[in-house]
């Protein structure tokens, strides 16, 4: 890992609830905002294909017990990712720990660019509007320290406990139902600095969350300190806590591990959300429901086949091959640039990466390969994993899995950018 100013400090493992069996679900009624009650799960992403479809093998699936799994469709119960989706944002502070200075200068550290990232990851597919209806501190009714947040702290009894206390404090001005979800951005001085411990969390899919105007408080953002390294690029990249926090409002794992984010470095925003800005990677942006079946390829065919990919950043195109291994695992296979939200990028190129449905969040559930191993990477850029910054493939090399007899050839590419890729399966 490239030595900078600040070292990249190891994210908390997500206090995430997954739901592996929802006997009432919420959804967002269409047309209206409101939440109302549904007696079954309802998915996070518009994907409808069935088992049967040309794509049903790479519909990886990973066990019931799988916390918040990488398998495709999303489990029911949290919130949609496309459309309209409005997001609850309250600052709240307390007695020990008075917010300083308005409560929309926090909001402002957040908003317009947590809702322009979503915009520009999703093609336009998540029109993510953020509302204040309390635009002052909402003070709750005990110290910070009494609610005993730490890092890792579970949600029982202190998240409870502070979730309650937001309701009874905000119910008077809110109604909960015109929500698809929670953000809760704490006064920075409440907690220890980001550098030091980060205690920002979200609980998503949590069906047994406090009720407010009828429905769960489900789906839970936290955040906490700022995410400042002193490198005076704060203005512009410490936002980016929030839209890594709210992927998992949307079923998103984390993809760091205890040991920071070496399985898949600054290629998706659920593995390192400090530093420059970066993007998802296609197989999220297909759980999510930003990408049509006609842009993912589900390569299942023995002997070879040719694809053309277009730049993931780009709207339309082909954007995602994926090669399955197993009914819970496969490669996917996706074309990184800098544009868009990538803007780390020093060597462009074919991303090749594995996906295990069956693997828990924060515990590697994607693997990205390097192409350029042991090479220290080609990026000098604060806060991004250098080593896999030059991992995608170029033209003329390929990834080779001997066992499983799959490999993947970078073909070529073309003026426009395009690259045609090769795919041989045993």
């Amino acid at each position: 890992m490239q030595q900078t100013s600040r070292r990249i400090r190891p994210r908390r493992l997500a206090a995430l609830v997954s739901v592996t069996a929802l006997t009432l679900g919420v959804c967002t009624s269409a047309g209206t905002g409101h939440l109302r009650a549904l007696p079954t799960p309802a998915g996070a992403g518009p994907i409808a294909l069935a088992r049967g479809s040309a794509h049903g093998p790479c519909m990886i699936r990973g066990g019931t017990a799988v916390q918040m799994s990488e398998g495709v469709p999303t489990s029911g119960g949290y919130s949609r990712s496309t459309g309209t989706v409005r997001a609850l944002t309250l600052m709240i502070d307390f007695s020990d720990a008075p917010g300083r200075g308005r409560a929309l200068d926090r909001f402002d550290e957040f908003f317009p660019q947590t809702r322009d990232w979503f915009r520009t990851s999703s093609y336009g597919r998540l029109d993510y509007r953020a509302e204040t209806p309390i635009p002052g501190w909402l003070r709750m009714p005990k110290s910070f320290a009494s609610y005993g947040i730490e890092r890792g702290a579970p949600f029982d009894p202190g998240y409870r406990d502070l979730v309650q206390d937001i309701v009874a404090a905000a119910d008077p001005k809110v109604d909960f139902r015109s929500y698809d979800f929670l953000n809760v951005l704490v006064t920075p001085n409440a907690g220890p600095s980001a550098l030091d411990t980060v205690l920002s969390v979200t609980f998503a899919g949590n069906p047994d969350a406090p009720v407010a105007d009828g429905v769960p408080v489900a789906n839970a953002s936290f955040v906490y300190s700022r995410q400042d390294d002193g490198s005076g690029s704060y203005g512009q990249t410490g936002y980016r806590v929030l839209p890594h926090e709210n992927g998992h409002v949307f079923g998103l794992p984390d993809l760091y591990t205890a040991g920071g984010g070496g399985a898949v470095g600054h290629w998706d925003i659920m593995s390192e959300d400090w530093g420059a800005n970066n993007d998802l990677l296609g197989w999220h942006k297909w759980k999510l429901g930003w990408l049509d079946a006609s842009q993912v390829s589900c390569v299942t065919t023995p002997g070879t086949t040719e694809y053309t990919l277009t730049p993931l950043a780009r709207r339309g195109g082909a954007k995602l091959l994926f090669v399955p291994v197993s009914g819970r695992t496969g490669y996917a296979v996706e074309l990184r640039t800098r544009e868009g939200n990538d803007e780390a990028v020093c060597r462009p190129g074919l991303l090749i990466y594995k996906v295990d449905a069956d693997v828990d969040t924060g515990m590697g559930p994607v693997t990205v390969y390097d192409s350029e191993r042991d090479s220290g990477g080609c990026t000098r850029s604060p806060n991004v994993h250098a080593e896999l910054s030059d991992a995608p493939f170029a033209p003329g090399e390929d990834f080779e899995d001997r066992r499983k007899g799959i490999r993947i050839t970078v073909a070529g590419a073309d003026l426009a950018g395009d690259y045609r890729v090769r795919v041989t399966r045993r």
